[in-house]
């Protein structure tokens, strides 16, 4: 099978993406790695068939493998061809350290250490191990922190003080588990922790450097680690978005919220497009798009939905945002948008029922006791991943239609991946393989 980069077109817009070429299993279903953060378009999306709908990890119904995970970690799974790779915290050693299973049989192929650091201060659901890894086929590309016994003090920014000092650390493994190159991209510090996920781009790794303190995105070179572009961010305020990026109209654009705005980046050159100022502080949620708007789901202290227009240049504050709620106390996990819904879950348990358009709510319902994964959507349905381990199918429609609630046994803070028919579940001690056996 040759594994290429491509541009694709759709509905979306043309996007510079790393996806598989197609491959037919049965009925013409076709197969995509999953290669970072949110899948093959950074939005949650899967267009294979055939995806399992009815799974029970206590029982082991159409659990193909299950397999523990060293350490500790939030970050997701992803998959290339017959690779698994996530990240993880050995806490006693304070290694955060590379993994790579077998994705047929789950074994553990190998295990690298990045780094060896103290334990950064973290809020109570985060992780020292959360930014999910990128691929492009031939490396791993992982974002640390790496934090000094040094502390700032009462004469620093108040919400640093008290705070170990760190710089984010980004560094590229090939397949074999061989460092190719690792450099620091900049200070980070933070009283929640961190996580930045590295987005691939054209021959770039972007990354996300909000924080307490000269906040930055910063572009490397993919083969060299080489620093490309640096921008600074306006308000220097905790973030953790990872950035999504379309090419729409001729114009590539690098959206986030996060520092107290939401923006649209030239990804080759850091050169803002557009910007709206607020509308609330914090934010952890990535956007998403679906070929007419670009959904934004917020934050902290006031919550905010919001659908936003992408052609605009300068400030769009007062013009852009096509439609704006209040009405979802959305946080950490990110939206998906699918059959002209969007479906927000929040940290409360609750999920919210958009209309895309125009932001009518068509539906709201509590179904679990909390969410962090971020939601994904497959062959017509959304598969919302509870913090209890409980995996929600639903049909989207202007009601609530539950196909299946599936159990894993496990609490599931990390999104799920999906590759070659099968579900990839990373709950608190394993990673699940979830459908026929390979």
């Amino acid at each position: 099978m040759t594994w290429q980069r491509r541009r694709e077109s759709g509905a979306i817009g043309w996007v510079w993406l790393f996806v598989t070429v197609c491959a037919t299993w049965s009925a013409g279903s076709e197969f995509e790695n999953w290669p970072g953060w949110r899948g093959p378009r950074g939005d949650g999306t899967s267009r294979e068939a055939n995806v399992p709908t009815h799974w029970n990890g206590l029982t082991g119904e159409n659990i193909a493998w299950k397999t523990e995970v060293p350490g500790i970690g939030h970050a997701s799974p992803i998959v290339w061809e017959d690779h698994i790779f996530t990240v993880s915290c050995l806490t006693e050693s304070l290694e955060r350290v590379l993994l790579c299973f077998d994705r047929q049989s789950g074994e553990l192929r190998w295990q690298q250490t990045v780094i060896r650091s103290p334990l950064e201060r973290k809020h109570h659901l985060n992780s020292h191990a959360s930014g999910t890894p990128a691929t492009d086929g031939e490396r791993v590309y992982v974002a640390f922190l790496d934090v000094s016994e040094q502390r700032f003090g009462p004469e620093d920014d108040p919400r640093r003080r008290g705070v170990p000092i760190g710089r984010m650390v980004v560094a590229a493994f090939d397949f074999a588990g061989n460092r190719h190159w690792q450099v620091e991209a900049g200070d980070f510090s933070s009283v929640h922790g961190f996580r930045s996920d590295p987005v691939l781009f054209e021959e770039l790794v972007i990354v996300n450097g909000d924080h307490d303190g000269e906040s930055y995105l910063v572009a490397l070179d993919r083969a060299t680690g080489e620093t490309v572009w640096e921008v600074a961010r306006w308000h220097q305020t905790r973030s953790y978005v990872t950035p999504l990026i379309r090419e729409l109209d001729g114009r590539a654009q690098m959206v986030l919220s996060g520092s107290q705005h939401i923006a649209s980046y030239d990804p080759r050159t850091g050169d803002m497009h557009w910007w709206i100022e607020g509308p609330t502080q914090q934010f952890v949620a990535s956007l998403v798009y679906d070929g007419q708007l670009f959904y934004m789901t917020a934050g902290f202290p006031t919550y905010h939905v919001m659908g936003i227009r992408p052609d605009g240049s300068g400030d769009v504050t007062d013009s852009h945002v096509q439609w704006h709620s209040t009405q979802a106390r959305c946080y950490v996990p990110s939206p998906v948008v699918i059959a002209g819904r969007l479906l927000v879950t929040d940290d409360r348990g609750t999920v919210n029922c958009f209309r895309a358009r125009d932001g009518e709510r068509l539906w709201r319902e509590r179904l679990a006791r909390g969410y962090s994964a971020s939601a994904v959507t497959a062959d017509g349905r959304a598969y919302l991943v509870a913090d209890e381990g409980v995996t929600t199918v639903l049909r989207p429609a202007d009601r609530l239609e539950i196909l299946a609630e599936n159990p894993l046994g496990e609490n599931v803070y990390a999104s799920p991946a999906i590759s070659q028919g099968q579900i990839y579940l990373r709950g608190e001690r394993h990673l699940y393989s979830i459908g026929p056996q390979p």
